[in-house]
């Protein structure tokens, strides 16, 4: 559909709402609500404590447990108690695999239910919060977890395929069933779903849109995944403990472990862990040009959120999928400095309108001005956001810097030679004190800026370079050198974590019950002054670099050029800062144990190679704004 056939379509559905605007005269005092806007805003006009509550089992197509039997997904819903007696509604779906273990979002919520098996307890908001402006709210539990048949494939087709049957079902294309057996229609919808959902929960979303199904009109990916192989691999270099697929799967799933334990021998074998290529296993768990779902299937708007110092999602996850999006898909993201983080809980007032706006324009068809302001809203570091109309930066342009042989970093090729030896370390240790000599690593700064230099999309490096061995695990870090007050995603304690810390009182966001107060702690940014901050890195097994599905063994003391790319990132490096460039080994930051903290350093210990780099033929293309004042 295109834009415009999307605005008329839009444009219709408001009417057949008959969307009561404010200040409209009530037609009589015992009048049922209608839903309502004011200021482009729907309005909580409907009764949460009313609301219908009931669930289904809506039948897929897939049988992921081998049982014979068409898997069936648990759908738990809340819809306002008009849409029993003719008012139809849209719906905002949240899929997850996490309602048994661990629990949805940074309070660690699950479900409750009632003696009907009806949920009295959703976890999140957004029950509370859309519920009383007229939307349903469609709570499921992914194929293989809580109340759902099957096993969970981490990121595998089957867990694609047990929501894109929820939208159809929503559509009329897809069975449902109650308690009793007796196939369950939803008459009370018109149909329109949106999708949300953080981490796994957005990988969900970013999945069932790209198989195209028809009803799916948008999603909101809050540091989703679109690459199952990027879940533990950057460019050959396994980043999680070998075998983190099975456990993922073992880790949302509560039954007995043997019911699933032939997919996750499968898992085992095809995951390829011990070279961590890409291959048909991660095939099917790429969103953006699998076999389940492509990024050019996508038709639904997308509201995307990414945190550009996420560990766990990184950077390229958002950046390659919202590239290959096409382009008739309206869209709208925000870009930030925090790690792996839901916006509700970093800027949430900004944030509730925003996405208010967004499901209104979207799943209702209200004419407000959300397509009219920037697309994309940018954080640049503590209270500091700016705007745009696109990601990246349109004025952004390539500016290529070369090492020279007296540690600096400039425009023009420099003769000379150094080298280092491939250990694990922390990106701290790489980057401290870059003017002191270091065996494990080599450092490269450039003059003071004289303004400041906004780096917007996404740098990439190239080694001319020999190896002693026949690989080496190639790292490089683009640093931030300067004295500054910045968002501080390293720390993760009890009461911070991901850019952010925990503060006194609650904020309680739409109506409530006994069981679910909609209330949620209050949270703002944690910052730290520092001396320097790593910006974005680099990650390559060096046997990797002619292709990720096999692997080149490097001839030892033969010269290679190897580019590769770094992770994007959108930063302001201001004026009187330098930028420097490490390259080093093992990225021990990325090795990642089972709670995703760096900290498993058995995951890629370093090869112990020692990299020689000929400085002619190195250097860094970083595409910036006013990229032409570094000299």
């Amino acid at each position: 559909m295109s834009n415009s056939q999307r605005r008329g379509f839009l444009a219709a559905v408001t009417l057949a709402t008959a969307l009561a605007v404010a200040g409209a005269p009530a037609a009589s005092a015992t009048a049922k609500p209608k839903i309502k806007v004011s200021g482009g805003l729907t309005q909580p006009v409907f009764s949460y404590q009313d609301a219908i509550r009931e669930h289904v089992r809506v039948q897929s197509t897939v049988d992921s447990d081998g049982d014979g039997k068409k898997d069936l997904v648990r759908v738990d819903i809340i819809r306002p108690k008009e849409s029993g007696s003719g008012l139809k509604v849209p719906v905002i779906m949240h899929e997850s695999p996490y309602y048994d273990n661990p629990g949805v979002g940074f309070e660690i919520e699950k479900k409750k239910y009632d003696a009907n098996g009806n949920v009295t307890k959703f976890p999140m908001y957004y029950d509370n919060y859309f519920v009383p402006r007229g939307y349903a709210f469609v709570s499921v539990d992914m194929i293989g977890t809580r109340l759902s048949d099957g096993c969970p494939a981490s990121y595998g087709a089957s867990d694609v395929l047990g929501g894109k049957a929820v939208v159809d079902w929503l559509n009329g294309r897809a069975t449902a069933f109650d308690d009793k057996g007796d196939p369950v229609k939803a008459t009370w919808t018109t149909g329109r779903t949106g999708m949300i959902g953080h981490s796994y929960e957005g990988a969900l979303g970013v999945g069932v849109a790209g198989t195209g199904v028809a009803g799916l009109e948008t999603i909101v990916p809050l540091a989703a995944y679109t690459s199952g192989y990027e879940n533990g691999h950057v460019n050959g270099v396994l980043t999680w403990f070998k075998g983190g697929a099975r456990w993922q799967s073992e880790h949302v799933d509560k039954d007995p472990a043997a019911k699933c334990e032939a997919l996750r021998r499968r898992m085992d074998a095809e995951s390829g862990d011990d070279t961590g290529n890409y291959n048909a296993y991660w095939h099917e768990r790429d969103y953006r040009t699998g076999p389940i779902s492509k990024a050019r299937n996508v038709h639904a708007s997308v509201f995307a959120v990414m945190g550009m110092q996420d560990r766990n999602v990184i950077g390229s996850q958002f950046s390659q999928w919202w590239a290959e999006l096409p382009r008739t898909v309206e869209r709208k993201a925000w870009v930030t400095q925090y790690g792996h983080l839901d916006p509700f809980w970093a800027r949430r007032d900004v944030w509730l309108t925003t996405l208010n706006k967004w499901f209104d324009h979207e799943l209702m068809g209200v004419r407000n001005d959300i397509m009219q302001r920037p697309r994309v809203d940018v954080q640049h570091g503590p209270g500091r956001w700016i705007t745009q109309d696109a990601w990246p930066a349109p004025a952004a342009r390539a500016t290529t810097l070369r090492p020279q042989q007296d540690g600096s970093l400039g425009r023009k090729p420099s003769p000379g030679t150094g080298g280092y030896l491939d250990i694990a370390q922390t990106e701290i240790a790489m980057a401290t004190d870059p003017a002191t000599p270091n065996r494990h690593r080599l450092a490269f700064l450039t003059p003071p800026l004289k303004n400041a230099v906004r780096l917007s999309g996404t740098p990439s490096v190239s080694l001319r370079l020999k190896l002693d061995k026949p690989t080496a695990n190639l790292g490089a870090l683009l640093v931030d050198y300067g004295t500054d007050t910045r968002i501080n995603h390293r720390e993760r304690g009890a009461a911070s974590g991901e850019g952010l810390k925990i503060i006194g009182g609650e904020d309680c966001v739409g109506e409530s019950t006994a069981d679910d107060d909609g209330c949620y702690f209050k949270a703002v940014d944690n910052t730290a002054t520092s001396g320097f901050n790593v910006v974005t890195r680099a990650i390559l097994d060096a046997q990797n670099h002619k292709s990720l599905s096999r692997q080149t063994p490097l001839t030892p003391d033969k010269s290679y050029q190897i580019t590769w790319s770094m992770l994007p990132q959108d930063y302001e490096f201001k004026a009187g800062h330098r930028l420097g460039l490490v390259l080093t080994g093992t990225n021990d930051d990325f090795n990642l144990d089972e709670s995703g903290s760096g900290s498993g350093t058995d995951v890629e210990p370093g090869t112990g190679a020692k990299v020689t780099v000929e400085l002619t033929g190195t250097s860094i293309s970083l595409p910036l704004v006013n990229g032409k004042s570094i000299r």
